[in-house]
């Protein structure tokens, strides 16, 4: 079964333009479907297609040179055009130099290449190929996929209604999304046994050929109990040097593991936002988990959460998810906020010379009720707009000159579109 992912659209659209359209993310998250998907439109049109995956030792072989890969393409597609697609290019080495070189030629072939993990990660291709590509960052499938999905897409086109109206399915969807996340394999997957050896397999894959095989790590068990010791910390301040303590392993390598880690898309970071060093947090980084389904696997809680205190860091997680989603192409950044007295705000989206803060709370409000850190940042910052995301209740109430927006955690998406594209 296919999922629709609607970044798709925006695939299909660049693929009009010149630049490599350049697919990256975590391994097993769909980037090959989506690949396929494309190919297969476009050979129904009759356009010429290749497609290549250097994880194949047969295909692997037709990039030991620039001259060499330009010979199979001709050979297959021809001489005039055709759409090339590229699977795992970060396999190969100096990718960057051998893509520019090529895309430097002015072919007319237009280049769809995919890697499973940040580019920078061997070799300097964000600068190789400054001005020649479009990267597009696939995740795992999003809530809002993941209902859709579950509703046969019925309501694609108002799925915050039905969220919103079906009050007693609503909370039955999330926790099956809180506790097995998003990888498609696991989505698809009808019994919990299946999905258990479905993330099983992901996780093993991902140690054995990204971190074992790829980035050379030779000591998996430590990188290992890094993963876990995030995903027990998920949303908490990180502490270098305890970790380091506890896991035996040097600050330095530490440093470099969670590098690895957010580069291949297993975290992603977040920086304190501050402006007064003295009273506020300026250093200590947060983490969360791009799929909440392995932060849940390798935390040993993987279809095991049952009650609210289980669930809460995976909603603030989630909530964390949909924001670096929906913000992805409008410029803001997203950082938290700690102050030395403990006051506390889960999430500042800057944007535009503009604070807001985001409060995720993993409850069913019945009135607004605003915490006295979340005044104390406002009190502070003066911004215009506040959100505290939590389970149903949609409401506003004015705290000095701040609209504090109270929103269902199934309509922060579309509140967010329609703040930052007005």
């Amino acid at each position: 079964m296919f999922i629709k992912r609607p970044l798709l659209n925006e695939i299909r659209a660049h693929l009009l333009q010149k630049e490599i359209t350049m697919l990256v993310g975590a391994r097993q998250v769909g980037k090959t479907t989506l690949m396929k998907v494309l190919q297969e439109e476009l050979e129904k049109k009759g356009e010429p297609t290749l497609f290549l995956n250097l994880d194949l030792e047969e295909d692997r072989h037709f990039f030991s040179s620039q001259l060499k890969l330009l010979s199979k393409i001709e050979l297959e597609v021809g001489k005039n055009s055709g759409y090339i697609f590229i699977d795992e290019i970060q396999r190969l080495n100096d990718a960057g130099l051998f893509l520019k070189g090529i895309y430097d030629r002015a072919l007319n072939y237009k280049f769809i290449v995919s890697g499973s993990g940040s580019m920078e990660l061997k070799e300097k291709i964000q600068e190789s190929l400054a001005g020649r590509k479009q990267i597009f960052e696939i995740g795992p499938v999003s809530f809002a996929e993941f209902v859709n999905l579950k509703t046969g897409y019925a309501y694609e086109d108002r799925l915050e209604s039905f969220l919103e109206v079906n009050e007693l399915q609503t909370p039955i969807y999330l926790e099956e999304y809180l506790n097995f996340g998003g990888y498609p394999r696991v989505v698809l997957a009808d019994e919990i046994k299946e999905k258990r050896m479905a993330i099983d397999e992901i996780y093993r894959s991902y140690m054995d050929r990204d971190i074992s095989a790829f980035l050379k790590v030779i000591k998996l068990d430590n990188y290992s109990q890094l993963i876990r010791a995030l995903a027990a910390q998920t949303g908490n301040m990180i502490n270098y040097n305890e970790l380091s303590n506890t896991l035996g392993i040097s600050h330095p390598t530490v440093k470099n593991y969670l590098w690895y880690a957010e580069k291949t898309f297993i975290v992603q970071k977040l920086l304190p936002y501050y402006r007064n060093k003295r009273k506020e947090i300026t250093k200590s980084p947060v983490y969360y988990f791009t799929d909440l389904g392995m932060r849940n696997y390798t935390a040993g809680l993987f279809g095991s959460l049952r009650t609210p205190a289980d669930f809460g860091f995976p909603f603030e997680n989630l909530v964390m998810n949909i924001l670096k989603e929906k913000l992805r192409f409008t410029g803001a950044n997203i950082f938290y906020w700690r102050t030395k007295d403990g006051s506390e705000v889960d999430f500042i989206i800057d944007y535009n010379i503009q604070q807001v803060p985001v409060e995720v709370k993993y409850r069913s409000l019945k009135k607004t009720a605003v915490s006295r850190s979340f005044r104390s940042f406002i009190k502070k910052y003066r911004p215009h707009k506040a959100l505290i995301v939590n389970l149903s209740l949609n409401a506003k109430e004015i705290i000095e000159d701040t609209t504090v927006h109270f929103i269902p955690f199934y309509g922060l998406g579309g509140f967010l579109d329609d703040f930052y594209n007005t």
